[in-house]
C-alpha cells in the first residue's frame, strides 16, 4: 500500500483518540512533521507533537514480517515539544495499528538511513491485546499500539519504552490491556514507577472499552437527543467509584457532551420508565442563583423514553438506576 498523505495520517490519529474518549484538533499544516494536535481528554488539555509516517512493508529482499516507517521531509535534529508531549509513531493502514518508537533514539539520525523497523506480527499482537512490544538491536523497544491505546501510549510513551524491557512490566501491561485478572500482590511486586505506569495504562483501557462498548451499542447516538454527529460519550449510569458500579453497557449510557453533564451533576435522572427528566431541585437551585437562562429549551428534549439498543440485553439494568438515583440523591417524582 502506498504511503498515506499528511491529512489521512492526522485522521487516523484523531479517530484513534476520539476512540478513547478524548477530542483533539491540529494546530499546524498536515503535511508537515511534527503534526501539532491540541488534545482534550477528560478535564486535561495537553499539546501533542506527533511525528507520523505510513508503516510499509520493508521491501524485497527483506523479510516479508519486516515493517518500517521512513523519515522523510524532516531535518535532525527532531526537535521537542517544549510544552507537551511529543511521540514519533507509525500507522499501518490495513491493520488499524499504530508502532510507537523512542524519539530519544532518533533525535538525530544520517539522511538515507532514517527508516525503523517493526515486526508485523507485533501489529497482529497489538491489534488482539492493545499493547505489544518488541526489543531492537539499538537498545530501543518498539511498541505495537491497538487504535483505541492510542492514548494511553501517547501519556505514558517514555515509561513505556523505558520498562517495556521489563518482563514482569510487560505481563502486568499484557494482562490490563487484555482484561485478564491480576492479582494485587503482582503488581505491588513492581517498582512504584512501574505501578503508576500500570495504573494510567488500566484507567485509560477501561474508559476506552466502556465507550467502545456503549456506543456502539446505542449506533453512537445520543439516547437522549439522538443525534450522532461524532459528538457522544459514554456516561456510567451508576457513577464509577460508586458501591456495584461497573463497566457493562446495562451501566451506560450514550450522551452528547451536554447532556452527560447535566446527567453528572444531577440536574437530569434517568427514571425507571427509561425516562430522562429534569430534577427540580436543581432547576430549583439554578433559579435561585439565576443561572436557568435556556432552561425551557433544555425541558423540551426530555420526558420521553430514552433511544435504547437494538439488543435488549444490553438495555439499561434497572436496579443501577435506583442505586444511581438513591447515589445522587434523587427524591422520587
Amino acid at each position: 500500500m502506498p504511503a498515506l498523505r499528511g491529512p489521512q495520517l492526522v485522521e487516523a490519529i484523531m479517530r484513534a483518540l476520539e476512540e478513547a474518549g478524548a477530542s483533539a484538533f491540529l494546530v499546524s499544516r498536515a503535511d508537515r512533521n511534527p503534526r501539532r494536535l491540541m488534545v482534550q481528554s477528560g478535564n486535561s488539555a495537553f499539546e501533542l507533537w506527533a511525528y507520523i509516517w505510513t508503516i510499509t512493508h520493508g521491501g524485497y529482499p527483506r523479510s516479508p514480517d519486516e515493517y518500517r516507517i521512513q523519515m522523510t521531509g524532516v531535518t535532525p535534529p527532531l526537535q521537542l515539544n517544549p510544552s507537551g508531549l511529543t511521540v514519533l509513531i507509525g500507522y499501518e493502514p490495513n491493520s488499524g495499528t499504530f508502532a510507537g518508537f523512542d524519539i530519544l533514539k532518533h533525535l538525530t539520525f544520517r539522511p538515507g538511513s532514517s527508516s525503523i523497523q517493526i515486526l508485523r506480527s507485533k501489529l497482529l499482537a497489538a491489534q488482539q491485546d492493545g499493547f505489544s512490544f518488541a526489543a531492537k538491536d539499538n537498545d530501543e523497544i518498539a511498541v505495537g499500539i491497538k487504535s483505541d491505546q492510542l492514548l494511553a501510549y501517547v501519556m505514558n510513551a517514555q515509561a513505556l519504552h523505558e520498562q517495556g524491557a521489563d518482563a514482569a512490566t510487560v505481563g502486568v501491561l499484557s494482562k490490563v490491556v487484555a482484561f485478564h485478572p491480576i492479582p494485587e500482590s503482582e503488581i505491588q511486586q513492581l517498582p512504584t514507577e512501574r505501578q503508576l505506569v500500570v495504573g494510567q495504562v488500566r484507567r485509560l483501557t477501561r474508559d476506552a472499552d466502556f465507550r467502545r462498548k456503549v456506543t456502539l451499542a446505542y449506533d453512537r447516538r445520543c439516547a437522549v437527543t439522538r443525534y450522532q454527529l461524532r459528538l457522544v460519550d459514554a456516561a456510567h449510569i451508576l457513577p464509577v467509584g460508586a458501591p456495584g458500579s461497573n463497566d457493562e453497557v446495562q451501566n451506560g449510557l450514550c450522551l452528547s457532551p451536554t447532556i452527560h453533564r447535566a446527567y453528572d451533576r444531577g440536574l437530569i435522572y434517568l427514571d425507571e420508565e427509561l425516562v430522562v427528566r429534569i430534577n427540580p431541585a436543581q432547576e430549583a437551585e439554578l433559579a435561585r442563583m439565576h443561572l436557568d437562562g435556556g432552561i425551557t429549551e433544555f425541558k423540551r428534549k426530555l420526558g420521553t423514553k430514552i433511544h435504547l439498543p437494538a439488543d435488549r440485553r444490553q438495555w439499561s439494568d434497572l436496579g443501577m438506576i435506583r442505586r444511581a438515583n438513591t447515589f445522587r440523591k434523587i427524591a422520587a417524582q
